[in-house]
Formats: structure tokens, C-alpha cells, sequence
């Protein structure tokens, strides 16, 4: 499976009026804890990979997410699932090859890391909003640390896809006017990591 992605800085405030006008149909909230993990064989930095748990909690209500002033929202319980991220494979856009399976238990999942030699490495939390505009997911993303952006990606079997799908993410941009060229392929792991140094 790959996984074509476009992420740009935008203020939703901004951004919210073209994704209604657009006619897209907001599909959930949800906030993330994404926990990366350096692997004891391998330099996921150097190669480009990642590996991580994420724990995910559903809010109950519509909306967006709720702004630092704002009480947060109730939340189901949390979904596990383990994800690996391979390198980018295209130039124009952050494509990867990714796998990802829900998991049962963080906890366990965390045991399992630690007695094969993994170790955490750095920690996300997104607050997300999600919603479905001409076959693509638009996500309007508040990264604690590292602030607002904009993601529109789909998911293609065949590597072959890739070209055709990146241009189509880069349409559904131009219909909420943003600029592809303001993109940016550096992950939310490795923005907060470069804010640290």
C-alpha cells in the first residue's frame, strides 16, 4: 500500500470557509499519540523509516478541535495500531510504502518494543479533524509544538498509481487555494525534532 500525501502550513480558520464551499463531508475528530522508535539494527533517520504506536481517541461531538482556551470534548476510549513508514519513493510529495494493523494493547505492544531492543524515541500529539472531498481525506491538523497544517492524501495499491493520485491530492489544494509549491515533505516527527535543536 502507498500512502500519497501533501501537507502544508495553513490556519484552519482560513482554510474551514473553501473545504464547506467545496461541498466536503467532515468524516471525524480525533486526537493522536504517535510514539516513533528507534530500531537497535538500523538508523531510522539515516534510512528514512519509521516505526510507531499510535493511540487514537474519537471525540463525541462535531466540530473542530478544541482551541488552547476551550474545555476539551469527552472521548472514547483509545484504538492502538502499529504503523511502519518506508522511505519516500517520489520527489513531489511525501508517498510512502506503509503497513499498518490495529493493535490489541499499547501496553503489550510497548513490552514487545522493549524486549526486541526498540526504544522510544520521540513523541506526536495531533488534534484532527477529517474529512472526504473527491475520493481524498483532507485533514486539518493542530500539532502541539509545532502548530496548524493541512494534509490531503489517498491511498493507492500499485506504485504505478502514484503520479495520477499525487495529482489529483494536487487539485483538491487548488479547490480549497492552497499552493502545492508551499508543501512540505519533512514529517511531524522530524519538524518537532528540528524545532529541539
Amino acid at each position: 500500500m502507498f500512502e500519497v500525501e501533501l501537507k502544508l502550513r495553513a490556519s484552519h480558520e482560513a482554510v474551514r470557509p473553501a473545504i464547506e464551499e467545496a461541498g466536503a463531508t467532515r468524516l471525524a475528530r480525533v486526537s493522536q499519540v504517535d510514539t516513533y522508535y528507534d530500531a537497535p539494527h538500523r538508523d531510522f533517520a539515516e534510512t528514512d523509516e519509521a516505526l510507531r504506536i499510535r493511540e487514537e481517541r474519537r471525540q463525541s461531538s462535531g466540530g473542530d478541535a478544541p482551541t488552547d482556551d476551550e474545555s476539551p470534548e469527552t472521548e472514547t476510549g483509545p484504538t492502538t495500531k502499529l504503523t511502519y513508514k518506508g522511505p519516500l519513493v517520489d520527489a513531489d510529495s511525501k508517498t510512502r510504502e506503509e503497513h499498518e494493523t490495529g493493535v490489541d494493547d499499547a501496553d503489550t505492544a510497548r513490552s514487545i518494543f522493549a524486549g526486541l531492543g526498540f526504544e522510544p524515541a520521540a513523541v506526536v500529539e495531533k488534534h484532527r479533524t477529517f474529512y472526504e472531498l473527491d475520493g481524498y481525506t483532507v485533514t486539518l491538523d493542530r500539532v502541539d509544538g509545532l502548530g496548524e497544517f493541512v494534509e490531503v492524501e489517498a491511498e493507492t495499491e500499485a506504485e504505478a498509481d502514484v503520479d495520477a493520485v499525487r495529482e489529483g491530492a494536487f487539485d483538491v489544494l487548488d479547490r480549497l487555494g492552497l499552493d502545492p509549491n508551499d508543501q512540505i515533505r519533512t514529517s511531524y516527527l522530524g519538524l518537532l525534532l528540528a524545532a529541539e535543536t
